[in-house]
């Protein structure tokens, strides 16, 4: 396959979405020092609607439908992801083509005024726009009030810092990627509080049948990371993964074999239901069914 001589990129134009577009593009234009890669910015729906739950609105397919038409109409080539943002079935016609090394995957506490989840007084205002999120506060801290957050990350901490909320629940990955670590009071254990499937992952996805982009994204995709990811999204697609359910599934690699931590839950403060397996790496979409088939009961 002859090397590229344009790449178009398509992302969205938040901060963070424009930062994943330009890590891409320069990681492409290092291999292909010869190619024009070019970014195209557009606005989504789920961009646009910010006042309604995102599990009210159509769920996180809503973040990627206008970058994916404008792959079918040609005007990009891929479009780059948090994969948590991912629907856990692709759209017919579309492919993960690659999955870059993961950041941090877990979860954040940011607050202006405390430093841990623990301290936040009884009537505490927490924001966050995940049912995951909301499940593990409403069964570990019922003193707490929770209230959807949408927008993205400069909106957030805008509202965090205009004194609406006490704390936010955040992705560190986001916070690191766009330099502002020190924003993080404290990571939240990944023993209680467990990624969204493929938190802190970058997806790169493509139009199913183009093998020029899949052999020319070859080399950005990191084999560990696409094997954890591949077990926490099956085990997600397993349960009918959604916004509509609260879960989540982190994979790692322990002594050469693939690690599967998950649990699925409910809105209403009812105990969650939690669960490992573990198995060769190779395994790693059976390990996720497996889990599922567990924890469905």
């Amino acid at each position: 396959m002859p090397p590229p001589t344009k790449i178009t990129i398509a992302t969205r134009q938040s901060r963070l979405a424009l930062w994943q577009a330009e890590h891409v593009r320069h990681r492409l234009q290092a291999i292909y020092p010869e190619a024009e890669i070019a970014l195209l910015g557009l606005t989504t729906t789920g961009d646009q609607i910010l006042d309604r739950p995102l599990a009210e609105i159509g769920g996180k397919g809503l973040f990627i439908k206008e970058l994916e038409v404008a792959m079918q109409e040609g005007r990009a080539d891929l479009a780059v992801h948090s994969l948590k943002d991912v629907p856990m079935q692709m759209p017919q016609g579309f492919a993960l083509a690659a999955v870059l090394q993961r950041e941090n995957p877990s979860d954040a506490f940011v607050s202006n005024r405390y430093t841990k989840l623990d301290d936040l007084p009884p009537g505490a205002v927490v924001g966050t726009s995940s049912l995951r999120r909301e499940a593990i506060l409403r069964v570990n801290y019922p003193q707490l009030a929770v209230r959807s957050l949408r927008g993205n990350l400069d909106t957030r901490l805008g509202k965090l810092d205009a004194g609406d909320f006490d704390a936010v629940i955040l992705a560190a990955a986001g916070l690191i990627r766009l330099g502002i670590k020190n924003r993080i009071a404290s990571l939240l254990d990944s023993k209680e509080w467990l990624p969204a499937p493929g938190q802190g992952a970058l997806g790169i996805e493509i139009c199913s049948g183009r093998a020029d982009l899949q052999e020319w994204l070859t080399p950005l995709h990191d084999q560990e990371t696409g094997l954890c990811v591949q077990a926490e999204r099956a085990f997600s697609r397993a349960l009918g993964g959604s916004c509509q359910l609260p879960l989540g599934a982190y994979a790692e690699f322990a002594d050469s074999r693939l690690r599967l931590r998950g649990f699925i839950g409910g809105l209403s403060g009812q105990p969650m239901r939690s669960g490992e397996v573990s198995g060769a790496a190779a395994d790693a979409e059976a390990l996720g069914l497996e889990l599922a088939d567990r924890l469905r009961g």
